[in-house]
């Protein structure tokens, strides 16, 4: 072979090589190379100064800003028009807001999680526990074990998930550490465990339940495994603060904005949340039973599932659902014992 034809072979070997090389890096490139989460702060026109305006105004992740009106980011950040619309259209093409087949949805569902409790009947009635991801409101009168429901649960959802931790919100100093050592102990556990991974915060007035309810999200952001969010009870704040028909138009636009981000913190983290909810006596309503829950279409539109709950005989108790997007109304007997919620 001459010379010639030597050194056009190594020169053909040394480009075969080079582009092995090429391909095996354009192979491994998705699995060097980690596609980055958009943030907030990634957003045009938006520094420390602005973040700081976004989040005072309530605007603390990218699908807050998308759903946003360029009126309210105005008002908030204090950009102009201009830049307020590409700040929101970025974020728009940040996060994914278009539709999603039911196929892919029922895919999404295997997350759900049901929390168990103790009484298989109530367990039956929600067709295998309380979901998370949701709104479980459950509503009576005095005495009819709302708060006895919610302690249970808090207990319950250590006992079936390990590791998982629980928020009480309490409206109306109705939270019992005795009561959940009762409980935890008729389950078999170790009480002092149970009560150290329950977070419970005393609201004071409408506000700090807000507040409340919207650091949740840090807590989880920060690393605490939180699976159920209580508010005992939802409502009870915001009738001593908003009296009379002059102030309903603005109680019911604070208790829907309450209501959202409790939606909003059960949708993102997959978090089951339960309201204990007052009730009223309906004057016009001469026959059945006259009792309705506070809140009107507000709180019912919000919560996904609701549960009436009143008091039986010999001292049962008696849960009916009353709305459900998936289960038909039907209703269960259970009664409280010492070791918590049981069945008859």
């Amino acid at each position: 072979m001459s010379k010639k034809a030597l050194l056009m072979e190594e020169v053909n070997e040394m480009n075969e090589s080079n582009e092995m090389v090429e391909d095996n890096l354009d192979a491994n490139e998705g699995l060097i190379v980690e596609k980055k989460t958009p943030m907030l702060s990634d957003l045009p026109g938006v520094g420390p100064a602005t973040m700081e305006k976004l989040a005072a105004a309530g605007y603390t992740d990218l699908i807050s800003v998308a759903v946003a009106s360029i009126g309210k980011i105005t008002d908030a950040t204090g950009m102009t028009d201009v830049a307020a619309r590409k700040l929101v259209q970025t974020a728009r093409a940040s996060v994914d807001m278009g539709f999603a087949s039911g196929d892919e949805l029922l895919k999404r569902r295997e997350r759900v999680l049901k929390i168990k409790i103790p009484s298989e009947e109530i367990n039956k009635l929600l067709d295998g526990g309380f979901e998370t991801g949701c709104i479980v409101e459950v509503f009576g009168q005095y005495g009819s074990s709302k708060t006895q429901i919610a302690h249970q649960l808090a207990v319950s959802v250590q006992k079936q998930f390990p590791g998982s931790e629980a928020v009480y919100i309490d409206t109306e100093n109705t939270f019992r550490p005795e009561r959940i050592k009762q409980m935890s102990e008729g389950l078999g556990m170790d009480s002092t465990e149970v009560l150290r991974n329950i977070k419970v915060a005393r609201a004071y007035n409408s506000d700090h339940q807000m507040l409340l309810a919207e650091m949740v999200e840090d807590l989880i952001k920060k690393g605490t495994n939180v699976r159920l969010v209580v508010v005992d009870s939802l409502t009870a704040l915001f009738r001593v603060e908003y009296v009379g028909r002059g102030t309903l138009a603005d109680r019911q636009q604070k208790l829907n904005r309450h209501m959202r981000t409790l939606s909003k913190l059960a949708d993102m983290h997959n978090v089951s949340i339960l309201v204990t909810n007052q009730v009223m006596s309906k004057p016009d309503q001469f026959f059945g039973d006259p009792t309705e829950a506070i809140g009107g279409h507000i709180v019912g539109h919000n919560s996904t599932f609701r549960i009436y709950v009143r008091k039986g005989k010999k001292g049962t108790r008696v849960a009916k659902l009353i709305d459900a997007p998936n289960l038909p109304d039907n209703e269960v007997t259970f009664q409280i014992t010492e070791q918590g919620v049981r069945d008859v």
